[in-house]
């Protein structure tokens, strides 16, 4: 005898209502599942991707700057590149926020938190980024 025929009207539409939604989450957290359509998707994944590639840019130009005026006392020109490292981070967090609100993480990555750990210096956090990058098609915007 099936389940069906062991409950009673009523209880069947109960236990469907407790049984279908908590599959549904469990099914879309495990393949990554998100209501967007995939153009969507990967344009979300292109921008963060692009976002992340110009702020690794721009801490490279950056640090060449700071290299460069290291010896020389007027630093005018170095508050510029950094001014571009720090909107060029915030800008590859806010591209990410969108990512982690869409559920668009891949393989348990916690690309919200990985991105903001790599603005904040942490490498092996932006290995972890550059890697999500890498999965979604995107690894030549990255360095």
């Amino acid at each position: 005898m099936g389940i069906a025929e062991r409950l009673m009207p009523g209880e069947l539409r109960m236990w469907f209502q407790r049984v279908v939604p908590t599959t549904t989450v469990v099914v879309c957290l495990i393949s990554s599942c998100s209501s967007a359509e995939p153009a969507k998707v990967k344009g979300w994944q292109q921008n963060y991707c692009t976002e992340l590639g110009a702020w690794q840019d721009a801490r490279r130009v950056m640090a060449a700057s700071a290299q460069d005026v290291a010896g020389d006392d007027d630093q005018s020109g170095q508050s510029s590149e950094f001014d571009d490292f720090e909107v060029s981070g915030y800008a590859a967090v806010a591209a990410a926020k969108v990512l982690d609100r869409e559920g668009l993480d891949r393989n348990g990555s916690h690309i919200l938190n990985d991105t903001a750990a790599a603005v904040d210096g942490d490498t092996g956090a932006e290995s972890r980024a550059v890697s999500y990058c890498d999965g979604s098609g995107f690894e030549t915007l990255v360095g």
